[in-house]
Parts: structure tokens; sequence; C-alpha cells
């Protein structure tokens, strides 16, 4: 043999059995002797869960306890899954199957339909959207391309949860849960697209699972087969495992036990696809006689990383911070996490590339340096910022900003409207550059407050206001700049990222990094807001945005940053704070004291390009004195479910004006006042100028063109609508 068949790209197989069990740690070692009866594996972030169910299996296959062909383990995605067969097979144990849930399912239900149904299975529909836009049309509603991703999306929710069309509304209800439309109008699109589905005779991704565990219910000698087949079930990342999973595994085990499961509840991020912790954390309800082992020696992290995350979950609350993990970091200490205020957004990215470049020239590796953050739509100004910089980047689990649909159909609109110039009358009123960009975006649906809930609605309209701060950035650094020359600079910015993909620095959300790991992360972005973000309401949707950040905390090996900017674009008003997740860990925002592994909890340092002015004080709520952190609460300068002194018959007039402006100036009303705006005005009632200015919505163009009117209806005069046009 050569000396390369010894490497880590060819490892040795162990010669023996027992030789399977070296290297690792007792309670490793402790999982992979518990072949009987059901186990459950609590493994934090970093523990070798992966190493410890394949040395299981493998060492249950090499002693002769377990037949391989027996053996079935399923997880979430091909990724996971080929990852196990790879190791399996390094470990002498090939012919175990390993697969996704979907895959097991599939492979079950094309061999058992013929017998089960006759004839053939039925075509599998490998997009659904089409289906579900034309059982929209047959409903008479319109969706547009976002909201019939995000119908789909919810379709697929309710599937999963095992939720028929006619429950559908109650259940939305019941949960809380943020739908996209109209729940009835869901379920009639949900109704309608089942029936279009039957009439043709295909079926769904959902369906593989539902058809699955129909037939295994229905037809007791089929199951008996499988059971015969399968006699051993590992189960990992067990906290994603859906009602529908669920059932489907409870009928492959039957009435036996051998079962083991893996997961970690701090973890839990896709509750919105119908992923729940309530199997890995009603286990051992449901199985009294379980072993159970916790793997909580980090072998990824740094202590000084280790015991940031264990701070984190430290503030946590809810039940699966009752069953949190305390890691143990087995490696040498590192460099503190570091903690970075900026100025602004801009100032945000450009340190972020400087450091990461000199991470590069310390030796680092681009490929292990990660930038995450909440949403897709921040990827723009970093992509930008690493392209300024010279520093290769990749994206994960997202378009590159310039190549997404709703930012390419942007600018095909910007160029329409630039080439006609003043013949456009679209922009007749638009006073300025920003102006212009917010008037031509309005037709491709952007609006100055953002649409309830998250999805893809909620994404194109992060996509398109980043167009707009981009248009009002460029129109404060090139004062007079048109917006033909705006264009110019979106097509620059768009040439300069489509160079080929290199292996750089990655660039993802928090969502798609889950079970990936570098070297160094930069966290950015951490401000009230965006995490948690603004749509989270409930405790359990801020407990989830908080595990979010620990995913984050848990991706990095040595290096850590965390990052927030005061404001969005430079001289904006410092009005954000911090994430609220980082109270209690950040220097200066109190102690927590010790917590896990590790030193100090890192140190703070300002971002260059912050501006030297005094601070500002946070804005109160003037009913019940709570900070304000919402810009919609920061405008009516109270909660949102604080009561409102507001006069219902000022804001009614104030309406009506409105609507008969944005009449005469062809706009939509929402560009001569917001709703909120409104609100405000009817709440207090100004009496000058000053006032009036004061209300936030109410900007110096704003109060020139329509202060005297909106002054002169709030002190109760009959104001004419067919004012000035200027």
């Amino acid at each position: 043999m050569t000396a390369t068949t010894h490497s880590t790209l060819f490892p040795q197989v162990p010669e023996t059995a027992d030789a399977v069990l070296d290297g690792l740690d007792p309670e490793q070692r402790e999982v992979a002797l518990a072949l009987n009866g059901p186990v459950c594996v609590l493994a934090g972030a970093g523990t070798g869960k992966t190493r410890a169910i394949t040395h299981r299996i493998a060492y249950g296959v090499r002693a002769g306890i377990l037949q391989p062909a027996s053996v079935l383990a399923v997880t979430f995605t091909h990724r996971a899954a080929g990852e196990m067969r790879g190791r399996l097979r390094q470990l002498g144990a090939g012919g175990v199957q390993a697969r996704t849930f979907h895959s097991a399912a599939l492979r079950q239900l094309q061999f058992f339909w013929p017998k089960a149904v006759g004839g053939e299975l039925p075509r599998l529909l490998e997009r659904k959207v089409q289906l579900v836009a034309e059982a929209a049309a047959r409903c008479r509603i319109r969706l547009d391309r976002n909201e019939l991703r995000d119908v789909t999306g919810e379709i697929e929710w309710a599937k999963v949860t095992q939720t028929v069309p006619a429950d559908y509304p109650a259940v939305v209800a019941k949960s809380l849960r943020d739908a996209p439309r109209d729940p009835a109008e869901i379920g009639q699109i949900y109704a309608m697209y089942e029936q279009l589905k039957r009439d043709r005779s295909v079926i769904d991704f959902e369906d593989v699972l539902l058809l699955t565990v129909g037939i295994l219910q229905d037809r007791h000698d089929i199951a008996d087969q499988i059971r015969r087949q399968y006699q051993h079930f590992v189960v990992d990342e067990y906290q994603d495992v859906s009602p529908l999973q669920q059932r489907l595994l409870d009928l492959w085990l039957g009435d036996r036990d051998n079962l083991c499961v893996v997961g970690d509840a701090s973890q839990t991020i896709y509750s919105f696809t119908g992923a729940t912790p309530d199997h890995l954390l009603n286990f051992r309800t449901r199985h009294p006689g379980a072993t159970v082992v916790k793997l909580v020696r980090d072998y990824r992290s740094t202590p000084q990383v280790v015991h940031l995350a264990n701070g984190l979950l430290g503030q946590a609350r809810g039940r699966a911070a009752e069953h949190r993990l305390e890691l143990i970091s087995q490696r040498d200490p590192g460099p503190e996490p570091v903690y970075t205020e900026y100025a602004d957004e801009p100032a945000e990215a450009e340190g972020t590339a400087r450091r990461i470049r000199d991470l590069i020239a310390a030796g680092v590796p681009a490929g292990e340096i990660a930038v995450l953050y909440r949403i897709n739509a921040q990827s723009e100004v970093y992509e930008q910022a690493l392209a300024d910089a010279g520093v290769p980047y990749q994206l994960r689990g997202a378009e590159r900003f310039f190549e997404r649909q709703e930012v390419r159909e942007a600018g095909i609109a910007l160029r329409g409207a630039a080439r006609a110039g003043g013949n456009d009358p679209l922009l007749d009123d638009a006073e300025d550059l920003p102006a212009q960009v917010r008037a031509v975006l309005s037709t491709k649906g952007w609006t100055t407050e953002p649409p309830a809930g998250s999805g893809a609605v909620r994404d194109r309209w992060e996509s398109l206001t980043a167009l707009v701060r981009l248009a009002e950035d460029f129109a404060r650094a090139k004062p007079g700049a048109t917006l033909s020359d705006l264009v110019a600079e979106l097509d620059e910015r768009a040439a300069a990222q489509h160079a080929p993909t290199v292996q750089g620095v990655t660039l993802a959300s928090l969502h798609a990094a889950k079970g990936l790991e570098w070297d160094a992360v930069f966290l950015v972005g951490l401000t009230e807001g965006m995490l948690p973000i603004t749509y989270a309401k409930t405790d359990e949707q801020i407990e989830e945005e908080r595990r979010l950040l620990y995913v984050g905390v848990t991706r990095a090996r040595v290096h850590l940053t965390l990052s927030w900017a005061l404001s969005r674009s430079p001289g904006g008003r410092a009005g954000r704070r911090p994430s609220r997740f980082l109270q209690g860990l950040r220097p200066g925002s109190g102690s927590l004291g010790p917590v896990g592994s590790g030193g100090a909890s890192g140190s703070v340092e300002r971002g260059s390009g912050l501006r030297r002015r005094g601070p500002r004080g946070p804005v109160l709520c003037r009913v019940c004195g709570a900070t304000l952190t919402e810009a919609g609460a920061m405008k009516l300068m109270r909660c949102e479910d604080c009561p409102s002194d507001m006069d219902e018959g000022l804001y009614e007039r104030l309406r009506d004006w409105r609507s008969e402006q944005a009449r005469q100036l062809g706009q939509p009303a929402y560009c001569v006042f917001t709703d909120k705006t409104l609100m405000a005005i009817a709440e207090r009632v100004p009496t000058t100028d000053g006032e009036l200015a004061s209300i936030s919505g109410v900007g110096v163009r704003k109060l020139d063109r329509f202060g005297a009117e909106v002054l002169a209806i709030c002190a109760g005069e009959e104001c004419g609508t067919d004012g000035d046009e200027d």
C-alpha cells in the first residue's frame, strides 16, 4: 500500500469490531455500545454526533449483532445521508441503508404500490408551483410570483402537519401562524390543488410520506414485510421531525423499540416547515426505559466560543431551554469573541471585509471564513464590500443579489424609466433620484411599509428595499446624479459580481449555515428588528430566533466576530440597538457571570466611521414608558398594543384628503403619507410647523408641500383638494 492509501482521504478500515471503538470518548463509546432497546442521544453542537452513531452502527455490524440490511438510518438531507453512508463504508459497514425520510418512503412506495393499489405509482410532481397557480386561478384568486411561492410553502406545511384543507384556517388561528394570505383563501386553493392532483393522477413530495403512511396503516401484511426487513432504526437531527415523519417512523417500528434518535432541542430552527422538538423532548416519556446519553464535549470550538454559546442559551426560556446542554470545549484556548459597533451598514460591511482580508493575510484560507446574516437581502452590501476589497466569495443557499428575479425585473424597469427620461409620467412628481426609484419600484410591488410575516413576499420586499436604500446612498454620495447614472452603477456592480464561482468566503443566511462550520465566522446585522426579526412576536418565535443565533455562534471553530450598525446609512439617525440576545454577554451590558468553559466574554470595538456625536437616549413609549424598538412604534411614540388617543374623525378626514392627493399625483397613497404617519398626526394633532415636522415621516419636502393643508385639517378647517401641483 502507498502512503496515500493511509491518508485521511483513504482511511484504513478497522481490522476488528473493537477497533471501531478506538478513539471514541467515554460518552460516544457508551452510544456505540447501546445496541438494544430505545436510545436517545442528546448531542450538542460540535460534539461528534455523526461519529457516535456511525460507529454505533458499524460496531454492531462488525460484531455480528446487527445485520447490515436490517438497519435503516434516516436523516433530513441527501448531503447528510451521503456523508453517513461514506463513513459507514470506511468503517467496514457497507450495505446499511442511510436515506432521507422521503427517499426511504419513495423506495417503499414504488415497490409496494402495485400490490397495495394496483398499476403503476402515479407520476411524482417535481414542482408543485404551476399546479398551485392553476388552483388559485380556478378559485378566482390572483397570486403574484412571490405570493404563489408562499402559498405553496403553506400547503407543504399543512400537509406535513397533517392538516386537511377544511381545517387549515382554524389550525392557523390556533397556532398563531402568520399566513401569507387570508387563511380561508389558502384553504380554498389547497382544496382545489388536491382535487387537480386527483384528476390528473399525480402526487407531490409530501404525498410520498402520506401515501406510505396510508398503505402501512391499511395493509398489515405490507407493514409486517417492512418490519421483517428493518429491525433497527437510527434517526439523526430528531429535533427536526415533523408530525407526519413521526407517524411514518411509528409505523416502521410497530410494537418494537430498537430505535436510536439523535438531536439537540437548542438547534430547532425550522418550525416554519412543520419541524418540532416535541418528539425529542417527549422521547423518555414515550419510552420510559430508554438509555439516554448526553454528548457535551465540544471538539469544534474554542473555550471562548463555547463560553459565549453557553451564555446565550443560559438566557433562553421555554421547554427546549429546560433541556439545553452545557458544552465543554476540548480545544486549546483561542481569541476572545469580538463585538464591533459601527455607525452604519456600509461601514459594518467594509469593516467586516477588512477584517476578513487581515485573516486571509494571516493564513486563514478564504474557504474557512463565513459571513452569516438573518435574511438573504442583507447579502448585497457584503457582496459589494468583499468585491471592493478584492476578496473572493461564494453565496450559499441563495442567488447572488443581482441574479434574483425581483432585482433583475427592477433593473429592467429602472432602465426603461431612465431611457424615457422626462417623458415618463411616473416620474413627474418625483423630486429627486431616490423618489424616482421609489416611484418606479412601486410598480413592482414595493411599499414603504413591509408586508406582514415572512416568506417570499417579504424576501422580495427586502430586495427591492435594498435597491431603494442603494439609490439613497448613491444620491447622497453623488449629488445631482441622474437615474441613468444609477442604472450604470447597478450594471457595473452586477458585472463585477458575475465572475465565475471560486473558492472563497462563504456568504449565507443563518438557516443555510446549519450543519456547517468554519475557522472564522462573522455574525453581522445583530440589531433589534433583524435578530430577533420584526415579525417574531410570540415567546416561542422569539426563542427560535435566539436558537438561530446560537446555531450561528456554534459554527465558529476559532475566530468569532459579532457586529451591528447604529443606523442604516451614513449620516442617518443612530437609533438602532444591539440585539437583546447580546444583553449580559457583550461587555458593558451587564454580566451573567462565568458560564461553562472559557474566560471573559470578549471585547467591544468601535468600527471605523462611527460618527462623533453625543449619545442618543432610547425612544420611550409615551403611554407605558417601555423602550421602543420597531419603526412603526417609534413613529407613534407608543407601543403598538398600548391604548391610542387618536382622533378617529381627524384620521378619517386625513385619509380622505390623502386619497385625493394621491389621485391628483397619480401615485400610491403611501407616497403622500403612510397610514402610520397619519395615525401619528391624528394622535398628536399638531398646531405648528415645528410640531408637524417632529413627527417621523414628515420631512422638509412634505412639510413644504402638504404642511399647510394638514395643519388646516387638524384645526378643523375645510380644506380644498385642488391645491398646487408644483
